[in-house]
C-alpha cells in the first residue's frame, strides 16, 4: 500500500500507546550536531486527516483521522503520474504527549512542505514559511496530563515562499514536484534551561602545522561560566580548549591540532568535538557536533582539495522517491549517498535545488562526498516577500549545515534566475558573514549567463546545455579570471527526451556515452574545476520533456537502479579497489536478433578484454583511448555479431596487467532468467522510523538485469509492516525492475516477508529481521 499509511486500527493504535511519555529523563543530555533538542522522536502515533474547523484544538474529536507515522507524504503516491492537485490543500497532524509539568519542552521538525502552523492544547505557538529547512518550537504552558500537539500543514502552491511562484501557472512552472507532509524526522521533550543553541566549528589555517579549531556558541539565554571544548578522533582526545561567557555568545581557539588527520575524499577523517556549558561545578547543558579539517579552494586552474588538484567529477541529485515523495526515513536518504559515492563513484554531488537531508549530508561527511548545496528556487524570483524569505533560507542553510566539511560551496543564487545584482550581493554577504571559510556561487543558464555581473558569487557556475539535439557535444570554454565550475550538463536537453530501459538500444547508448563526453572534455581543460551531470536519479516534474509525469534525466531511474549510462560512472575507479566490466548493451536477442553489432561499447576499468561466446574465444575488445583520451578509464568497443538463430553465452574476462581479475558471464537463454527480490539491508529497527528498498528484477541465470522482460509482478508482505509501494508492479513500463520499500512498525522485534510472484519467472522472496537495536541507520 503506497502513501505511508500504515495498517493499523485507531484500536490497534491506542493499544500501541499512542500517547507517548516524555519524561525529563532528556534533559542535559549531549544534543545533536544540528540545533534541536536531544529527545524523543516523533515517528509514531499521529492522527492525520484534512484541515476540518477545529482540528487545533484540544477537544476536537478524532474519530475520522487516521493513524501515521514520520516522514509521511499527505497523499497516496504511485511511481508515476503524480497529481499535484491531491496535495494542495491545508491538512492536520495531531500528536498526544504525556509531560512532567514545570519542565521545558521544545519541538523541532527538520521539514514540513510546504508551511506549518504549530498549535498546543489549542493554542497557536509559531508559524514555519517554507519547506526544506528545519525549525524549532518552544512548547510554552505543557501540562501534567495529555498534552496534544497540532500541526497544520498548507502544501498549496498559492504560498508565497521560495520555490513556489503563486501568480505563475501552477507547480508545472517549475521543474519538480512538491508532495506535501511532516516529510522528515521531528522531535519532541524536555531540555534545559538554559542551553545550547548553536556551535560552529570552523577550523582555521588547515593546511599550516599551527593549524586550530574557531568555536562560536550560541546559548538561548545569558550564563555566567564557561564553556569548553574537547576535540575528539578515532574515539581519543587530541585537543581541548575553553572560554568564560558571561552572556550569551563566546569565541575562542583550540590549537594543539597539528596532528589531526585531515578530510579528504579518499579518508573522510572526521572530529566530534564535544562542547560544554558549566555555571561552577554544575553542568548545564553538553553537545557533540562533528567537524573535519579540509582545505577546499576553487581557483581560476581548478579546484584543490587539502593543496592537490581534484578533478570535480559528479552528478546532481534531487532528494524524490516513488510512493513517498520526499518522505523516507533516515537510512533511505543515506543510501543515495552511498549510491552517489559507492557505486558512481561521483566525488562531488549538487543539491538540487534545495537543502537536503540531514541524514543525506552525514552520510555524504562519512563517504567523502563532496557537497554543492543551494537555497530553495528555481528559474525565477518572486516578490519582496518571496525574496526576503530566501534571504531567511539563506541564513537557515548555512546555520544548519556549516559544520559539515563535506559541503564546500554555498549556492546563494537562485538556480537559473536573473533576480538582481543587489539581491544576490545580500545573499552572498550574509553566507559569508555566518560562514567565512566557504565561497558562494549560483548556477546559470544559456538565458542569465550574459547577465553575471562578477561580484557577486565567487564562483561562476554554468549549467550547460550548448550542445542541443543534432548538434556535436561541446562546452563552452571556461570564463577567464573566475573559477569555473559546470553544475549540470546533457539531461534531456542532449539527445532523446527521455532515457529509459525501455528505450531503443540506442538511446540508452546515447546517455552513456553524452556522459562520458562530457567529462572527458572537463577533464581535458585544466581551467574547468570538474563537471557535476544531469542527474543521478529521475524525478517527478510537469515540466518540459516531461512524460507522464516524470524527467527520466537520470543515469539511474527513480527507484534508483542503474541504466546503462551508470556503466560509465561505474567504470572510473581504481580497479584496486573494485575491477568493473560493464557491457553498455543487453545481451538480450529479442530486440536484437543478430545481437549488439560492431563497435559496441564496453565500460571498463581494465587493461584488456577477451570475449568469449559459449567459452568459445571471439576476439578482444579495443580501448577507445582516441575517443577519451583525458577519461582515467576510456571505454572499450567489441565486434559482436551473431548469426541469426544463435543464442550463445557471452563472457567478458578483463586483465591487469597481465592478470585475469574478472570474468563476466551473460546468458542469452531467456528460458532460464530468474525473478530476485533483494533487500538493501537484512536487518531494521523496530521503531517505526526505519526502512529499506527491496529491488524486484528479472534476471538471467547469471543475475544480470534483464531490461526487455514484461510481464506484471505481484507482491505480498507479511510481518508488522509497511510496504511502500504499489502491490504490482509493471514490468513492462518499468523495463524489467523496479523496487519498493519496507518499512516496520514500532513494536517487538519480528521478521517481514516480502514475497514477488510473476507469470512466467515464479517467485522470490526478501526477509528483514526487525531488532530493538538502536545504533546509527
Amino acid at each position: 500500500m503506497s502513501g505511508w499509511q500504515p495498517r493499523l486500527s485507531r484500536r490497534g493504535f491506542l493499544a500501541a500507546g499512542g500517547a507517548a511519555l516524555l519524561g525529563a529523563a532528556v534533559a542535559g543530555s549531549t544534543g545533536t550536531a544540528a540545533p534541536g533538542p536531544a529527545a524523543v522522536r516523533l515517528g509514531d502515533f499521529w492522527l492525520f486527516g484534512r484541515y476540518d474547523d477545529g482540528c487545533t484544538e484540544l477537544g476536537f474529536d478524532e474519530l475520522d483521522l487516521s493513524p501515521v507515522q514520520l516522514p509521511h507524504c499527505v497523499t497516496p503516491l504511485s511511481w508515476t503520474g503524480w497529481d499535484p492537485a491531491s496535495w494542495q490543500d491545508r491538512w492536520i497532524y495531531r500528536r498526544h504527549f504525556t509531560a512532567s509539568a514545570g519542565d521545558r519542552h521544545t519541538a523541532r521538525f527538520d521539514g514540513v512542505l510546504t508551511d506549518a502552523e504549530v498549535h498546543l492544547n489549542g493554542r497557536l505557538v509559531a508559524t514555519h514559511h517554507g519547506g526544506y529547512l528545519p525549525f524549532e518550537v518552544e512548547l510554552p504552558d505543557v501540562v501534567a496530563g495529555d498534552n496534544v500537539l497540532a500541526v497544520v500543514v498548507d502544501g498549496r502552491w498559492a504560498l508565497d515562499v521560495p520555490p513556489n511562484l503563486p501568480r505563475s501557472a501552477g507547480p508545472s512552472v517549475i521543474d519538480f514536484y512538491q508532495p506535501a507532509g511532516i516529510y522528515r524526522p521531528a522531535t519532541i521533550g524536555a531540555v534545559p534551561r538554559i542551553r545550547l543553541t548553536d556551535v560552529f566549528a570552523r577550523p582555521v589555517d588547515v593546511l599550516s602545522p599551527g593549524r586550530s579549531l574557531h568555536l562560536a556558541c550560541t546559548l538561548d539565554a545569558p550564563v555566567a561560566g564557561q564553556v569548553t571544548a574537547s576535540v575528539r578522533q578515532g574515539g581519543r582526545e587530541i585537543a581541548h580548549g575553553g572560554a568564560p561567557v558571561a552572556g550569551k555568545t563566546v569565541e575562542f581557539d583550540v590549537g594543539g591540532l597539528d596532528g589531526v588527520r585531515l578530510w579528504d575524499v579518499e579518508d573522510p577523517a572526521l572530529c566530534d568535538v564535544v562542547v560544554t556549558v558549566r555555571s561552577g561545578l554544575r553542568v548545564l547543558d553538553q553537545r557533540v557536533v562533528r567537524t573535519g579539517f579540509r582545505d577546499a579552494r576553487f581557483t581560476t586552474e581548478g579546484f584543490f582539495l587539502n593543496g592537490r588538484r581534484l578533478k570535480l567529477f559528479g552528478l546532481n541529485r534531487h532528494q524524490w522517491y516513488p510512493f513517498a515523495g520526499g518522505a523516507m526515513p533516515d537510512r533511505v536518504q543515506r543510501r543515495d549517498a552511498e549510491i552517489l559515492r559507492r557505486e558512481l563513484n561521483c566525488t562531488m554531488v549538487r543539491c538540487s535545488h534545495y537543502p537536503q537531508s540531514s541524514a543525506f549530508l552525514d552520510a555524504c561527511d562519512e563517504l567523502g562526498l563532496l557537497v554543492w548545496e543551494e537555497i530553495p528556487g528555481w528559474g525565477h524570483v518572486g516578490d519582496d516577500a518571496w525574496q526576503r524569505q530566501n534571504l531567511a533560507d539563506v541564513a537557515g542553510m548555512v546555520v544548519r549545515d556549516r559544520n559539515h566539511p563535506s559541503i564546500v560551496v554555498w549556492g546563494t543564487r537562485v538556480n537559473e534566475a536573473n533576480g538582481t545584482t543587489a539581491m544576490y550581493g545580500r545573499t552572498g554577504r550574509l553566507a559569508r558573514q555566518l560562514d567565512p571559510s566557504r565561497p558562494t556561487s549560483g548556477a546559470l543558464a544559456s538565458t542569465t549567463g550574459a547577465r553575471y555581473a562578477g561580484g557577486d558569487v565567487e564562483i561562476l557556475a554554468y549549467n550547460d546545455y550548448t550542445a542541443r539535439r543534432g548538434a556535436p557535444f561541446q562546452l563552452r570554454p571556461p570564463r577567464p579570471g573566475v573559477p569555473y565550475l559546470v553544475t549540470e550538463a546533457i539531461g534531456t536537453l542532449a539527445g532523446a527526451r527521455a532515457y529509459r530501459r525501455t528505450d531503443t538500444p540506442g538511446v540508452r547508448q546515447q546517455q552513456a556515452e553524452l556522459h562520458a563526453k562530457a567529462h572527458e572534455l572537463a577533464a581535458a581543460d585544466d581551467r574547468y574545476c570538474g563537471l557535476l551531470a544531469w542527474c543521478a536519479f529521475d524525478y517527478p516534474s510537469g515540466w518540459q520533456r516531461a512524460v507522464g509525469g516524470l524527467k527520466y534525466a537520470g543515469v539511474s531511474d527513480i527507484f534508483r537502479i542503474p541504466k546503462p549510462a551508470a556503466a560509465f560512472y561505474a567504470s572510473q575507479v581504481d580497479p584496486a579497489v573494485r575491477a568493473v566490466v560493464e557491457p553498455g548493451f543487453s545481451w538480450d536477442f529479442t530486440a536484437q536478433p543478430a545481437g549488439p553489432g560492431a563497435r559496441a561499447t564496453i565500460w571498463s576499468n581494465c587493461d584488456r578484454l577477451l570475449l568469449f561466446l559459449d567459452d568459445r574465444p571471439a576476439g578482444e575488445a579495443r580501448s577507445r583511448r582516441d575517443d577519451f583520451p583525458h577519461l582515467r578509464y576510456p571505454p572499450f568497443a567489441a565486434d559482436l555479431v551473431v548469426p541469426k538463430g544463435q543464442r550463445p553465452q557471452l563472457r567478458i574476462d578483463g586483465y591487469l596487467g597481465g592478470r585475469l581479475v574478472l570474468s563476466r558471464r551473460f546468458s542469452g537463454d531467456r528460458g532460464a532468467d530468474v525473478l530476485s527480490c533483494v533487500p538493501d539491508d537484512p536487518e531494521l529497527r523496530a521503531d517505526g522510523a526505519d526502512a529499506t528498498r527491496v529491488v524486484v528484477a528479472a534476471r538471467d541465470r547469471f543475475g544480470t538485469l534483464r531490461a526487455g522482460t514484461g510481464g506484471v509482478v505481484t507482491l505480498e508482505l507479511t510481518g508488522p509492516g509497511d510496504l511502500i509501494g504499489d502491490p504490482t508492479l509493471d514490468f513492462g513500463a518499468t523495463g524489467g525492475a523496479a523496487a519498493v520499500w519496507l518499512r516496520p512498525f514500532a513494536g517487538p522485534p519480528g521478521t517481514l516477508t516480502l514475497t514477488a510472484r510473476h507469470e512466467k519467472l515464479g517467485s522470490a522472496t526478501a526477509t528483514v529481521r526487525l531488532t530493538r537495536d538502536s545504533t546509527r541507520s
